[in-house]
């Protein structure tokens, strides 16, 4: 196998969206710290786990942007291109990482060096740069193009064998979500290396590791990952779907894809079967044709499934490949190439996989088809100090990316708990105090009296008790986009024919107060 590894893909994605020069630091982030960052940020001391503040305190003039995956795919798409033009038979295991049979390039080109050096002036010619490795079996393949070596014919034990344990989980492509455990585990017992790994028999490995541990002993051994199947693939597995009129756009070709996807699934379920390798295949009006096949460690479920169609659609119809259609897509066909037995697919525990979410995932789904992709939206928790700030709303199906980072600081955020409803649109009151006085806010961000009663129109309730006020100040360098407001929390006593109190959430911005919302 040959593997073709672009170091830090996210990063070089999120630079090379915004065209920023590969002299420009760049960091992404997910969860409010770095996953991946270029060179020259790592020159200035940034790595992978750092917290925004410390990477932007190592080095101030970080690009930082969220992580991305839809966009790392996009990008990545013109260099899956580049290298299948010269050898067909491409499969992406991630953006960033592909792979392809290496007997095939080396007998055209003469010897694996010679394949391995035009591979990389292909992908150089796209703007891009890449490490090869190659050796018997896919998982040491990576393994050797993270560190540019092509392993002798037989020798991919030998090669792992001196490497740290860690690598058996260094790419999240090949491993199971939880094979860091693993690796810590292994550490703990005093197995540092993958040879000492390797050197247990498989029998003492299963018996005390589990399933995930028998995958990752295979792959430090240099064993195919997963043995040979003598199951036949079931009949009938492809779905396909005509757009008439053709799509040329992502959203509708996206939609169209989560549709087949679903579609897939419900054969594949039928049969008793996983995908682990799929095709996903189209068609234009001017009779152009495109395929990938994605390649991934674990059986996808239907909205992985969803989500490599959309990545690829992206990647053809906004990438920059030479590939990209010249007409709107009419055909769309979605092929398993490697199916397992669905025993290695988690299913929900009333049968299915998640099945209460994906049948109200299909409901959605079908509305959508009525009123449009953006006709179903969905909330994603998001950074901000009101409530209302706090939530993100994206259509479904979309990348989950919220506007703001959820987990920084951000000082004078309203305290837990959030009210149960938002307003739309605020409602105004007046806050008093006992003698009837307005209750205004001084430049320190304090009551300048006690309120003791809100009033509404011709109503008026008294307040049993007052929490706050909170004081946000935000962007006071900067008087055009500057805000200063004061929220607090009040209880209403009942009034006469209510039963119960209530609680409301207001706030003043120095012109009256508002009813922001309602604690039910």
């Amino acid at each position: 196998m040959l593997a073709l590894w672009c170091a830090d893909w996210p990063a070089v994605a999120a630079a090379a969206s915004e065209d920023l020069p590969p002299t420009e630091p760049v960091a992404v982030l997910s969860g409010n710290r770095v996953v991946a960052c270029t060179g020259p940020a790592r020159a200035s001391g940034v790595v992978p786990g750092l917290r925004r503040r410390d990477a932007q305190g190592r080095c101030p003039r970080l690009h930082v942007r969220a992580a991305d995956e839809g966009r790392d795919a996009r990008v990545f798409e013109p260099v899956a291109a580049a290298v299948d033009a010269v050898v067909p038979g491409v499969e992406v295991l991630r953006p960033g990482l592909l792979v392809l049979a290496a007997r095939g390039a080396a007998r055209y080109f003469g010897s694996e060096e010679a394949a391995a050096e035009r591979l990389v002036d292909e992908v150089a010619a796209v703007g891009v740069e890449c490490q090869i490795g190659v050796a018997d079996e896919l998982s040491t393949a990576v393994v050797a193009a993270r560190r540019g070596v092509l392993v002798p014919l037989g020798e991919g034990a030998r090669f792992l064998a001196p490497l740290p344990v860690a690598e058996l989980a260094a790419e999240p492509a090949l491993a199971a979500p939880d094979r860091a455990d693993l690796v810590d585990l292994l550490r703990r017992l005093g197995l540092r290396t993958v040879g000492d790994f390797a050197a247990l028999t498989p029998a003492a490995v299963v018996s005390r590791f589990g399933t995930d541990a028998a995958a990752a002993h295979r792959s430090a051994r240099a064993q195919p990952e997963r043995p040979p199947s003598a199951r036949a693939l079931p009949p009938d597995l492809t779905v396909e779907l005509r757009l008439d009129p053709p799509v040329d756009r992502v959203d509708a070709a996206a939609f169209a894809g989560r549709t087949l996807a679903e579609r897939l699934h419900e054969r594949l379920s039928a049969a008793s079967v996983a995908c682990t390798r799929l095709e996903v295949y189209a068609s234009t009006g001017h009779g152009q044709s495109l395929s990938r096949i994605w390649r991934c460690a674990e059986p996808l479920t239907p909205d992985g499934t969803a989500d490599r169609v959309r990545w690829q659609l992206d990647g053809w119809l906004t990438g920059r490949s030479e590939a990209r259609p010249t007409a709107g897509i009419e055909m769309l066909r979605l092929d398993p190439v490697e199916v397992v037995a669905a025993g290695a697919l988690q299913l929900g525990l009333w049968g299915g996989v998640g099945a209460e979410d994906e049948r109200a995932r299909r409901a959605l789904v079908r509305v959508q088809g009525l009123l449009g992709g953006d006709a179903v939206r969905v909330g994603v928790l998001s950074g901000g100090r009101g409530p209302g700030e706090r939530v993100t709303v994206v259509p479904l199906g979309d990348e989950k990316v919220p506007e703001a980072d959820p987990a920084a600081p951000w000082p004078g955020r309203l305290p837990a708990p959030a009210p149960s409803a938002v307003l739309p649109v605020p409602l105004a009151v007046v806050l008093e105090d006992s003698s009837g006085r307005p209750v205004s806010v001084t430049d320190r961000g304090e009551f300048d009296c006690l309120p003791a009663r809100l009033r509404w129109g011709q109503r008026t309730w008294d307040l049993l008790g007052c929490a706050g006020p909170w004081p946000v100040d935000e962007r006071w360098w900067d008087p055009g986009s500057a805000r200063r407001l004061i929220r607090a929390q009040v209880l209403l006593a009942p009034a006469a024919g209510e039963g119960g109190t209530r609680a409301l959430l207001v706030r003043s911005d120095g012109s009256g107060w508002c009813v922001e919302g309602v604690y039910e």
